[in-house]
C-alpha cells in the first residue's frame, strides 16, 4: 500500500492528519478535544504548558509551518512524500550538529516504543535474521521508560491499533520476530531513591555473564528518564562495549530528548546507538522518534532483511536509502509521521538560534527556582535525582548537564497514591495548564506512589529567550505559578 489515496480537496483537516498513523493513544476524546497525554491536535491551547516529560500540544508557528507542507504533500506522489523525508533526515542531522564523515543513519518511527521494537531485530554479531539466536536485553523498569517497551522488544504488540495496519492483537506476537531475553532492573530504590552503582553493578554482572557464554546483549541507557534519571552509566556501558565487541551494543535512551549536539556527537563517536523523539523536550507534537545509528553499526545493519510483521510500524521511507530493510515494509510513506517532525523541527528550528551560553543560564534558573519551590515544605516533595554525569562523554560539558526535568510527590497526611495524583493532574489541566503526568515511582510509607512533572523545554527557552520574548523571569514565575496551584488542589 503507498500514501492514502485522497484528493487535495478531500483531503482531511490538518489537525487530523496530525493525529493519523500512530495508535490509539493519538485519539482525541470528542468532550475534551485532548488525546491521552492531554493535549490538543491545533494550537489553541492557551494554558501555560510545562509538561515536556509527556507531550505538549502544538504551537502557532508550528502549526503554519505544517499546514505549508500538508499543501505540497497531502495527495501528492509518493516519491515526493519520501524525497520530503530525505530533507527530514538531511535537517536533523544538520540541527544536531552531526554533518561530516561521522554523520548516523536515520530510521523514523511513530513512537520511541517502536524503535525498540527495532533495534531488538537488528541487533547482534550475526547478519542474517534467521541465524540470530537469543538476545538478552538490559533495561530499566517500564516507570522510567514506557509502558510498551517490553512488549516491543519480545517482537509482541503493544497496543490494541499498530500505526500503519490498524487493529491488532495487543500482546499478540509478531511473524519472524527473535527471541528476547528481557532483564528489567529498578533505577530506584523502594523508597524511590537512585540506586546508582548498585545498579551498575547488578548491570555488569549480567551483562558479562551473558557476553562470556556467546550471547549477543542490547544495553539500554536511559538519557534522560521519565523521572529525570541517566542509569545504567554512561561510563559502565561504555567499558561493556569495549570489553565484548561484536556482542553488546548500546542504545541511548534518549527520548526526552534533552541532550546537546556535544552530547549526542560524543555516543556516536563511541558506536553508542542513540533513541530520540520530537514529542518531549522539543514540543513537537506526539508521536515523531528517530533513531541515529552510528556508521559503522549502519554499514553492518542496511544489509539485514527484516519481518515482514514491521510493516505494521514502519513504511519503506522510515528507512535510509539502499537498506534491505526497506523491501519488508508495505507502506511508501507514513503522512502523519511526517508532519509531526516536520512540526518538531520548526521548534528545534528556533531554538538553535539561542546562544548556548543563553540556554544554560535560562535553565540553571528554571532549576534553581523550582527546586527552592519543591524544598520548602508543603504539600509537594521533590522526587531525588541523580547526577547527570557522563563521565568521558561530558568533555564538552553544555546546557544539558543542567537538569530541565523536576519529578515530585504530592503529601495531604501521607503520600498520596497514583489515583489520587491522577485526580490532581486532571484538575490541574481543566483549570489552570498542563505538567507531566503521573509517573509510578516505587512506595512511600507502604503506598505506591507516583511522581508529578514540571519541566523546561526548547518552546519555553525560546519564549524567554529570543527577540521579544516573555523573559527568564516571567516563564520562571509562570511555573511557581502552576505549582502554587498544584499545591492547593492537594491541600483541597
Amino acid at each position: 500500500m503507498s500514501a492514502r489515496p485522497f484528493s487535495q480537496t478531500q483531503a482531511p483537516t490538518l489537525s487530523r492528519l496530525l493525529t493519523m498513523d500512530g495508535d490509539a493513544r493519538l485519539r482525541c476524546d470528542p468532550r475534551s478535544g485532548r488525546n491521552r497525554y492531554g493535549c490538543l491536535p491545533h494550537p489553541l491551547d492557551t494554558r501555560p504548558s510545562f509538561a515536556s516529560s509527556t507531550a505538549s500540544s502544538i504551537s502557532k508557528a508550528a502549526f503554519a509551518r505544517v499546514e505549508d507542507l500538508r499543501g505540497r504533500v497531502a495527495g501528492a506522489d509518493p516519491e515526493l512524500q519520501a524525497a520530503e523525508f530525505e530533507r527530514l533526515r538531511a535537517e536533523l542531522t544538520a540541527l544536531c550538529g552531526l554533518e561530516g564523515p561521522g554523520a548516523p543513519a536515520i530510521v523514523f518511527a511513530p513512537a520511541g516504543t517502536d524503535l525498540h521494537l527495532i533495534v531488538a531485530q537488528l541487533s547482534g554479531a550475526e547478519s542474517r535474521l534467521e541465524e540470530r539466536g537469543v538476545l538478552r536485553v538490559l533495561m530499566t523498569e517500564t516507570s522510567e521508560t514506557g509502558n510498551g517497551v517490553p512488549a516491543a522488544l519480545a517482537g509482541r504488540h503493544y497496543n490494541a491499533r499498530a500505526p500503519l495496519s490498524g487493529e491488532v492483537e495487543d500482546g499478540g506476537q509478531m511473524g519472524g520476530c527473535r527471541p528476547v531475553e528481557l532483564c528489567m532492573l529498578s533505577s530506584r530504590g523502594a523508597d524511590s531513591r537512585p540506586r546508582g552503582a548498585e545498579l551498575d553493578a547488578e548491570v555488569e554482572r549480567l551483562c558479562v555473564e551473558a557476553a562470556s557464554a556467546g550471547k549477543n546483549v542490547l544495553l539500554i541507557v536511559s538519557d534522560v528518564s521519565k523521572t529525570g534519571l541517566l542509569a545504567p552509566s554512561p561510563s559502565l556501558a561504555l567499558d561493556l562495549l569495549r570489553r565484548f565487541p561484536g556482542r553488546v551494543d548500546v542504545l541511548v535512551d534518549a527520548c526526552q530528548f534533552r541532550l546537546s549536539p556535544a552530547t549526542l556527537r560524543a555516543y556516536l563517536g563511541q558506536g553508542f546507538l542513540i533513541a530520540l523523539t520530537g514529542s518531549k523536550f522539543v514540543t513537537g507534537p506526539a508521536f515523531s522518534a528517530a533513531l541515529l545509528v552510528p556508521p559503522a553499526l549502519a554499514s553492518l545493519w542496511q544489509r539485514r532483511s527484516l519481518p515482514a510483521s514491521l510493516s505494521a510500524y514502519s513504511a519503506r521511507s522510515d528507512w535510509p536509502k539502499g537498506w534491505e530493510g526497506r523491501g519488508s515494509m508495505v507502506r511508501e510513506c507514513n503522512l502523519g509521521l511526517l508532519l509531526r517532525w516536520e512540526a518538531a523541527l520548526t521548534e528545534m528550528k528556533a531554538f538553535r538560534l539561542l546562544p548556548d551560553k543563553a540556554v544554560e543560564g535560562f535553565l540553571r534558573a528554571f532549576a534553581v527556582a523550582v527546586t527552592k519551590r519543591l524544598a520548602s515544605g508543603g504539600a509537594l516533595e521533590a522526587l531525588p535525582l541523580g547526577p547527570l554525569d557522563r563521565g568521558p562523554f561530558a568533555q564538552e560539558p553544555g546546557w544539558d548537564a543542567v537538569p530541565s526535568l523536576f519529578p515530585f510527590l504530592l503529601k495531604r497526611d501521607g503520600y498520596l497514591d497514583h489515583a489520587e495524583t491522577r485526580a490532581v493532574y486532571e484538575t490541574l489541566l481543566e483549570r489552570h495548564g498542563h505538567i507531566g503526568q503521573p509517573a509510578r515511582c516505587g512506595a512511600r510509607q507502604g503506598r505506591e506512589v507516583s511522581a508529578l512533572r514540571i519541566c523546561a523545554s526548547m518552546r519555553l527557552a525560546v519564549d524567554a529567550l529570543a527577540p521579544g520574548g516573555r523573559g527568564t523571569e516571567a516563564v520562571v514565575k509562570e511555573a511557581l505559578v502552576l505549582l502554587d496551584q498544584t499545591e492547593r488542589l492537594v491541600r483541597g
